[in-house]
């Protein structure tokens, strides 16, 4: 009798990529049911990839935490036990799905069975922060088409090392949506929900834009969540302009799940929460500014609907259409 196979994921960021990523567990899970899965992850994405069952441990990553305080001894400790806890299990495979320094010096201190494969990305694809010199922790490069979808470039590299075809829908593993699960005062029994917020401005969709949408939407109660300062002042000013919408307190990553696997609808730009209610299946409106649409839309089910693409926003009206035929 062999035994199961025992198998590390290292992708440490950022949400979405780490989103992207966990129809891996799912596919691994289907051609090698006792396999043991883990993952390094970086700890503010944590209670994410612990929602998936297939994933036995979760080691958390703190580099965003760490380097602010490198000189000091408990950071030290700190790193010192991360590595200690990854040193703990010898893998029979590691992949890094992330190809950057940081995630190949992670790969280069598991401990391998003899014969053992590190498994990573022979290249990059368009745009991304790829870093060629991780490279050398890997024993096998898997080449991708430079416009491989994210989600379907971690499946590649999977299925050719473990020897399967990716030949079925992306699953996420993530769990269904509980009625029982209570409610904060904050959330309504239904509502929209607009994710706004993104670090680059290029990808924002204008400020009158979300208010002329949300004024077509009304009476559906409208939540703005937010993750920065800057971003709160934004969502004030929309709801400035709204009798039915409301900016949220601030969040913690387990509450900002919990309004994007809740929500009747979402809508939002190109970035991690949006991708996360599409991942649950929620009636989702992908907005596309300044990123390419290719890398990232949804296009596992007909209710999530992707519109604009780099350079070419979509109006009002094609969000309004879009938001109409998902409410039904």
């Amino acid at each position: 009798m062999t035994r199961p196979l025992n198998i590390l994921l290292v992708r440490v960021s950022s949400l979405g990529d780490v989103l992207h990523n966990m129809p891996m567990v799912a596919d691994i899970a289907r051609h090698f049911p006792d396999a043991n899965i883990d993952w390094v992850v970086e700890e503010g994405f944590v209670s994410l990839v612990r929602m998936n069952a297939r994933v036995r441990n979760v080691i958390p990553f703190a580099l965003r935490r760490w380097r602010k305080s490198l000189g000091k001894a408990e950071t030290r400790a700190e790193i010192k036990s991360f590595f200690r806890t990854l040193r703990q299990q010898e893998y029979d495979y590691v992949f890094d799905t992330q190809g950057l320094l940081k995630t190949g010096i992670i790969m280069g201190a598991a401990r391998m069975v003899k014969g053992g494969r590190k498994v990573g990305l022979a290249n990059g694809s368009e745009g991304s922060g790829y870093e060629g010199i991780s490279r050398i922790f890997h024993n096998l490069s898997i080449p991708t088409d430079p416009r491989t979808h994210a989600v379907a470039r971690g499946r590649i590299v999977a299925g050719a090392a473990l020897g399967y075809a990716v030949d079925a829908p992306a699953d996420f593993g993530l769990p269904a949506v509980s009625d029982d699960t209570p409610r904060p005062e904050w959330m309504p029994e239904s509502y929209a929900v607009y994710f706004h917020g993104t670090a680059r401005d290029a990808k924002k969709w204008a400020t009158e834009n979300w208010i002329a949408l949300g004024h077509e939407l009304a009476p559906m109660p409208i939540l703005l969540p937010w993750g920065s300062p800057k971003e709160k002042a934004e969502a004030e000013q929309i709801a400035a302009g709204l009798p039915n919408a409301r900016v949220l307190p601030k969040l913690s990553m387990a509450d900002a799940i919990m309004v994007a696997r809740r929500a009747s609808l979402v809508i939002g730009v190109d970035t991690g929460l949006v991708h996360i209610a599409a991942a649950f299946v929620r009636p989702t409106v992908e907005i596309y500014a300044d990123s390419p649409r290719w890398k990232t839309e949804g296009n596992w089910s007909p209710r999530i609907i992707n519109l604009g693409d780099q350079g070419t926003p979509p109006s009002v009206a094609e969000v309004l259409t879009a938001a109409r035929s998902l409410l039904g």
